[in-house]
């Protein structure tokens, strides 16, 4: 039987032999770490996945944007189901890490970069990622999957709803909207940003509350990365529309972690993820409430 190390043997990339092991982590995909001719690249292993709208073209445009903007690894190669780029050595950040107050500028600078200068290097159709509509595309997946979690389907609709009138008008950005730990390596010189998969035009208060919300930042850390990414000091219309991206982008990875307990086929403790961030929802709705 052919296995997936076989195939990726068998890369036009490759014209040797190869030395490959499964990487840790990817919650929609299977990475892998290749040695090459002296050279170290990771390949990442996944196809089209409908259940999470994502869409592996859009993946590697955004990727190679990002190459071009100078914030993400070269893509060296990619064929139906696998992605080759080179390795970025250095040390993948943790909640702890993006939480320290010392990385807060770098970390704003590089999602300027990331919203305004990918865009301008992106070639072809250009997806957009609004997480209220994400939300109501999980909600019908949870209703059919007949899962025990379809009993709280409609208050998470209720919810959606008021967080997308609580938002407010937005600006559109390159987005990332996926800004967990894992995604960012500090090369001892500089910050990278990887994984495109839910790359997409959205409001910069997306990335920001996601920033925020899956590593830890207290309200003064919030304060000092909307004033760094403003430039001016956050007025009560801000706050609000931030707050209420807040809580949607918790509702977004809360559903997100319902939906793959019954679709995904990854070794990962998907109800406990659920039950972590189902936690932090109710806590920033009560943040979003009390402005």
């Amino acid at each position: 039987m052919t296995t997936i190390e076989d195939q990726i043997a068998r890369l036009a990339c490759f014209s040797g032999p190869i030395e490959s092991e499964p990487l840790s982590g990817g919650l929609t995909n299977r990475n892998f770490m290749v040695r090459h001719a002296g050279e170290r690249f990771v390949v990442r292993v996944g196809d089209d996945n409908p259940v999470h709208l994502i869409l592996r073209w859009h993946e590697l445009a955004s990727a190679r944007a990002a190459y071009r903007a100078g914030i993400a690894p070269e893509i060296v190669h990619a064929e139906p189901g696998m992605l080759v780029m080179r390795h970025v050595a250095g040390h993948t950040l943790t909640p702890e890490d993006i939480a320290d107050p010392q990385r807060l500028l770098a970390l704003v600078a590089l999602l300027k970069r990331c919203h305004h200068e990918v865009r301008q290097q992106f070639i072809g159709p250009l997806m957009a990622f609004w997480p209220f509509h994400v939300a109501r595309h999980y909600a019908r997946l949870i209703q059919e999957a007949g899962h025990e979690w379809s009993l709280e389907v409609p208050a998470l609709l209720a919810i959606a709803d008021r967080l997308e009138q609580g938002v407010g008008p937005v600006s559109l950005v390159l987005g990332h909207n996926d800004l967990l730990a894992a995604n960012l390596i500090d090369d001892g010189q500089r910050l990278w940003l990887i994984d495109y998969d839910y790359a997409g035009l959205n409001s910069p208060l997306f990335d920001l509350a996601n920033l925020a919300s899956n590593n830890g930042f207290d309200e003064q850390a919030e304060h000092e990365m909307l004033t760094h990414y403003f430039g001016r000091t956050p007025d009560r219309t801000l706050l609000r529309s931030y707050a209420a991206m807040r809580a949607a982008s918790l509702l977004r990875e809360t559903m997100w972690s319902m939906v793959s307990e019954t679709h995904s086929t990854l070794d990962f403790d998907y109800r406990s993820y659920t039950l972590d961030y189902r936690a932090r929802l109710d806590a920033a709705i009560l943040a979003f409430d009390g402005l």
